[in-house]
């Protein structure tokens, strides 16, 4: 078939190349959101799917909105036969849809109809599910609510974060992404619609939302702190100033500590929650470097009954 691929960030890249490589379709052209500004000059940045499709000769197609007509022109000029889609990041209008003639297939990153929307792996994590995977499905105008090709299973590792989870999903996704479009090329593939039961959304995590609620239990900071890691970041407060959150352990033995309050031991670093401790492994203060948290408590000087989330040992 001829291809026109849309997609965005690093975890389309997997895809695009899977494609590319199966030497059975023809990228045509690929669609991605328009460069952005990035780093400390806030020079304009092509994003990782235009570079990977201009090393390898092939079209990119950047609107600023897909109902852009001089877009939807072009779309119509290649004529595709399918438009596989992997985090484009922009929602497609019918118009769009309905140029190609087999239509908009997406890869998305859990097993639907669960988790449907912007953030499923870290719905996953911090929903503490042990099992999720990646589904293609033919694109509607609802919220990934279309019928079904075909999924593949990843099991939630006790310390995964998203960025971990979502990394081997794109490698097993872009192999589900490649067998689907030959699937429906030579027949053999039908979309089965979702089931009405079990679904679940998942929205953009926004910063408010990564902040961490010390009353809960060390097993739910634990999920948000994976979740949000790499992005949003999670994060709590200390003395006033943001503190990010990287990497932290449950410690079930630690049941001596008010949530949020700080233990600092010579190599450690303990936060009580709603139930046990956790172990602070890894942070980043305000306007510094990532630090183990060990580090970071011995240049802070950490005083007796100081808590997180706090301004300090004498914060009513």
């Amino acid at each position: 078939m001829k291809l026109v691929f849309a997609g965005t960030p690093e975890v389309a890249v997997p895809a695009l190349d899977a494609l590319i490589a199966s030497g059975r379709h023809e990228v045509a052209a690929v669609v991605t959101r328009p460069d952005a500004p990035a780093g400390r000059g806030r020079r304009l940045i092509a994003s990782p799917v235009a570079q990977r499709a201009q090393e390898a000769g092939i079209e990119v197609l950047k609107p600023r909105k897909p109902r852009d007509p001089a877009f939807l022109e072009r779309l119509r000029q290649i004529a595709p036969d399918c438009c596989p889609v992997v985090a484009y990041g922009a929602l497609l209008p019918r118009v769009a849809l309905d140029i190609p003639a087999r239509g908009w297939v997406n890869l998305h990153f859990s097993l639907l109809p669960a988790w449907r929307g912007a953030a499923p792996v870290q719905a996953a994590i911090m929903a503490g599910d042990e099992m999720t995977g990646a589904s293609t499905f033919l694109i509607e105008e609802g919220l990934d609510s279309g019928p079904v090709y075909g999924t593949v299973t990843e099991t939630i590792r006790p310390t995964d974060t998203s960025g971990d989870l979502l990394t081997r999903l794109a490698f097993a996704g872009a192999g589900l992404l490649a067998a689907t479009m030959d699937g429906i090329e030579d027949g053999t593939l039908k979309a089965v619609p979702q089931p009405a039961e079990g679904i679940s959304l998942a929205p953009k995590i926004t910063v408010e939302d990564a902040e961490v609620d010390w009353s809960t239990p060390a097993l739910r900071v634990d999920r948000v702190v994976r979740g949000c890691t790499p992005a949003p970041g999670a994060w709590t407060t200390f003395r006033g100033e943001r503190l990010k959150l990287i990497q932290v352990t449950p410690v079930p033995d630690r049941t001596d500590l008010a949530p949020a309050q700080l233990s600092v031991g010579k190599n450690s670093v303990h936060a009580g929650t709603g139930s046990y401790a956790v172990e602070l492994l890894w942070v980043q203060a305000q306007g510094k470097k990532p630090m183990r948290a060990a580090d970071w408590a011995r240049g802070v000087r950490i005083a007796d009954g100081e808590t997180l989330g706090g301004q300090g040992p004498d914060t009513p």
